[in-house]
């Protein structure tokens, strides 16, 4: 039987200072002499809240609890304290909620941007997440990055202390030209700033950037296993807890707007390009949106957000609860599937088996009933793993 997940609310803000050559996501960067300024905050505020008004009738989800809130990009630490003010103050009004929501907010180390961070703080962000990306100046600039290693150690630092109740740094590996010493030494760096949550993955070059036109040097991949092997260790020895492939937390500092995710929970999606995903378990459906993409066509008000809504079908559905479920290092309950996805367990069964007899899953019999468990082997081949299940 199908049943609604938890809600959370993806707010995207699509405005960078430069695009860096990695980037695959839906950013728009400024000419050079902009300044943050000319961002349209109250223009793209006023649209991101007739965005969510829209979705919350076409979807009915006046009576549906908020779990929680992130706002990413781009870059949306250009906006002001005041506009995000703004912003969580007219979503809050729309919903119930947990009086310790969390509210996550990307942010770059620049200086301009971390000074802004007791604002965040005071406008209700409770959890900042720092683009740092590497500590290494050379790589900094490789990676197309316009802050520094001092601006980063300082952004740390401020987020220690604006008051948010948590910070994430953002790490990458596998960079142009990286050794493992050198990746091992950014990793060193992030940990001795003590923040309660660190996202460290791996640079992949994706379609329709820069790197992948002009590809880069990476390390060979007998130095990327080595790089994750000794890096896993060391978050583990510093206490950090691998809850998922590429996040690393301190007991009970999860980041819980990814964990819906991964569980296949719902999402609103808000802003330009904006991805959601929501369940309408009255009509035993599960739909998907994307908003229009770019900020001019946004922000026309002779044009609807909404750019595709699609129903994902049955036949998807196995796919796309295993493609987020099996990020997560722990087990998952065969009423977590049906509940999730309105689909018998049975569906999967076969291919549940095939994978354990693989040893890329493991199944568990206990008081809770039948769980599956991805196995280490499983997550070193995750996409083998994910494949079976298309």
């Amino acid at each position: 039987m199908l049943k609604a997940p938890p809600l959370s609310l993806y707010i995207h803000i699509p405005w960078c200072v430069q695009k860096c050559p990695y980037c695959d996501f839906n950013s728009h960067a400024f000419s050079k002499g902009v300044n943050e300024n000319t961002v349209p905050e109250q223009e793209y505020v006023s649209a991101l809240i007739a965005d969510l008004d829209s979705d919350i009738a076409r979807f009915d989800l006046q009576q549906r609890k908020l779990h929680t809130i992130f706002i990413g990009g781009g870059t949306p630490s250009l906006f002001s304290s005041q506009a995000i003010e703004s912003l969580l103050s007219q979503v809050l009004a729309r919903f119930d909620y947990d009086e310790d929501i969390e509210v996550t907010l990307e942010a770059n180390p620049g200086t301009v941007e971390a000074e802004k961070f007791i604002g965040f703080a005071q406008a209700g962000v409770s959890r900042l997440s720092i683009g740092v990306q590497s500590f290494e100046s050379t790589k900094l600039i490789k990676l197309g990055r316009i802050h520094d290693s001092q601006q980063a150690k300082v952004a740390a630092q401020l987020a220690q202390d604006c008051g948010v109740k948590s910070f994430n740094l953002d790490l990458m590996h596998g960079l142009p030209q990286q050794s493992l010493d050198n990746a091992l030494g950014d990793l060193k760096t992030a940990i001795s700033l003590n923040p309660q949550h660190l996202s460290w993955y791996q640079l992949t070059i994706e379609p329709n950037t820069a790197f992948h036109s002009r590809p880069p040097t990476l390390p060979q991949d007998e130095v990327l296993w080595d790089i994750q092997d000794k890096g896993f260790k060391l978050l583990a020895d510093a206490g950090y807890h691998q809850y998922e492939i590429s996040g690393f937390s301190k007991p009970g500092m999860q980041c819980q707007h990814n964990l819906n995710y991964w569980k296949f929970g719902d999402y609103l999606g808000i802003g330009c390009g904006a991805h959601g995903k929501i369940t309408q378990a009255h009509e035993n459906k599960i739909y998907r949106t994307v908003k229009v993409k770019h900020p001019k066509g946004y922000l026309d008000k002779d044009r609807e957000f909404l750019d595709h809504l699609k129903t994902v079908s049955h036949d998807e559905l196995p796919f796309e609860f295993m493609m987020n479920r099996l990020r997560l290092r722990v087990p998952f309950a065969e009423s977590d599937f049906e509940q999730t996805t309105g689909l018998a367990i049975a569906t999967v069964k076969p291919e549940l088996i095939n994978a354990a007899n693989k040893g890329l899953i493991t199944k568990l019999n206990n008081q809770a009933g039948t769980q599956w468990q991805v196995s280490q082997l499983g997550h070193r081949y995750l996409n083998d793993l994910l494949e079976m299940f298309l």
